[in-house]
């Protein structure tokens, strides 16, 4: 049996959906269902768990000895939340004792972290100095991985960290204002025939904030090749490593769709101080952990992620 926290949610979902395609559906989901519950139609899954009760599982030792793995998306991804008891205990307590429950067993743990944690740094390379969180989820998750960089040398199995990019494609609809800003311009275009994009920031110009745009696919392929290699022990960025500025995403999602034109729209005041202009994951070190697949373009995500999205609708 394999555990796939927020198996309801965007990713966790779709790495679900790679794993039937595989064959699987000894997993066990923890989530909880809300506008997500749509993501599990389609699913062939033999348990489901509310996080609560997995934790409580944990706890009184009653998970089944079958578990061969964990794939840890569940979070709390709200970058807006203030809440620190509410953030730390979904994000920080939660994960820990799902880290420790795997190390125990000796099985796979590969979990999400985020590229949140660099805040405005220009440099995304994984070490402290670049770490520079702009905002209470983007903290929770450094506390993780530095709770992750303490016991990795008691690991004898595979863990890994994650740094999700903006991570994008099917089964996100339901995230609402969390949802990539390629879901939300396809959403602004098929709905209002506009992509909204922000006017110039930090010394770019109008909708020439640049970002690291990764598909979900290529995310899913990530976790499955990591779970596979049990001598892992790392932290690693996932993104293209190719930064794409938000009008070559207006532009494509444009054509995507044959409609549409791009509009500037003022900065908002709420956000000053907290958004990264530009983000461009550097994968050096994901290259040298033994991940050498190409990444999908913006321009192949997005016409793969219409499709789905159309088909959601």
């Amino acid at each position: 049996m394999l555990v796939v926290t927020g198996g309801a949610g965007f990713i966790g979902s779709n790495l679900v959906h790679a794993l039937n395609a595989e064959g699987e559906s000894r997993i066990l989901i923890v989530d909880r269902l809300g506008e997500n519950s749509r993501n599990l139609r389609d699913l062939r899954f033999s348990d489901f768990m509310q996080p609560e009760e997995f934790l409580k599982a944990i706890e009184r030792k009653t998970l089944p000895n079958q578990i061969r793995g964990v794939f840890h998306q569940g979070a709390c991804a709200d970058t807006t939340c203030t809440d620190g008891r509410y953030m730390m205990e979904n994000n920080f307590t939660f994960s820990r004792a799902i880290l420790h429950f795997a190390m125990e067993r000796e099985i796979p743990f590969i979990y999400a972290s985020s590229a949140s944690v660099y805040g405005a740094s220009r440099s995304s390379q994984a070490i402290a100095a670049n770490e520079r969180p702009m905002n209470l989820y983007a903290l929770s998750k450094l506390a993780f991985d530095n709770h992750v960089r303490s016991v990795l040398p008691e690991a004898k199995s595979a863990v890994v960290g994650l740094r999700y990019f903006n991570v994008y494609g099917p089964r996100e609809r339901h995230k609402g204002r969390m949802a990539s800003m390629v879901y939300q311009l396809y959403r602004q275009v098929r709905e209002q025939g506009v992509a909204k994009l922000f006017v110039g920031t930090d010394g770019y110009g109008d909708g020439e904030q640049r970002r690291d745009f990764v598909f979900v696919g290529d995310v899913i392929r990530a976790n499955l090749y990591f779970a596979r290699r049990p001598d892992a022990r790392c932290i690693l960025n996932l993104g293209s490593g190719c930064s794409r500025s938000f009008n070559d995403v207006a532009r494509t999602v444009i054509a995507a769709t044959g409609k549409g034109a791009i509009q500037y729209i003022p900065f908002p005041v709420e956000l000053e101080g907290k958004y990264q202009s530009f983000t461009e994951a550097d994968v050096t070190d994901l290259r040298e952990a033994g991940w050498t697949e190409p990444f999908a373009t913006i321009e192949d995500g997005v016409a793969r992620s219409v499709v789905g999205w159309d088909t959601e609708a």
